[in-house]
């Protein structure tokens, strides 16, 4: 049964854009989470610029990247410690360019808590209603057999004699 009570769960911070080993810039940062889009994540880079920046990725792909590196292609989540900080860094890629982009662990891990909390792993689906919808998408489809096994058209062999 879809659950229709949508929630955002969203948090504000900066993360750091960086340069080179020795240069990083701060870069404000949304996080946003919506109870109807249960698998995905969504960061809106605020890059001093009038169009934001928006990425969307698995959420999974990021609650595992806080213990463990993970991912390939586009998006690559791994921690580490700058500083002695506990960090999680992010490699974007895109047509556009290449980002890495560095996180504070504990502000990451906050928000995927209350995540994880709105919506507990493993229910995702109970969001969507796929059950229902495919129970409905089945139910017409016995029809349809149905229909189709009939043979709508009459044989290619003649009954009465034959030529």
């Amino acid at each position: 049964m879809q659950n229709t009570d949508n929630t955002t769960v969203e948090r504000e911070l900066e993360l750091k854009l960086v340069l080179s080993p020795e240069r990083a810039v701060p870069v404000p940062a949304r996080l946003a989470y919506r109870t109807d889009d249960p698998y995905a994540v969504h960061i809106t880079f605020h890059v001093g610029t009038d169009h934001p920046v928006n990425w969307t990725f698995a959420r999974e792909l990021l609650v595992e990247g806080v213990f463990r590196a993970c991912g390939h292609g586009d998006v690559r989540i791994w921690p580490t410690k700058v500083d002695g900080r506990n960090v999680v860094l992010m490699a974007l890629s895109s047509p556009d360019g290449d980002a890495l982009l560095e996180a504070p662990s504990a502000q990451v891990s906050a928000w995927l808590e209350r995540t994880l909390r709105a919506v507990p792993p493993g229910t995702e689906s109970d969001r969507l209603g796929i059950d229902d919808g495919l129970a409905e998408l089945l139910a017409t489809t016995v029809i349809a057999d149905e229909l189709w096994l009939r043979d709508p058209w009459p044989s290619d062999e003649s009954q009465d004699g034959e030529q």
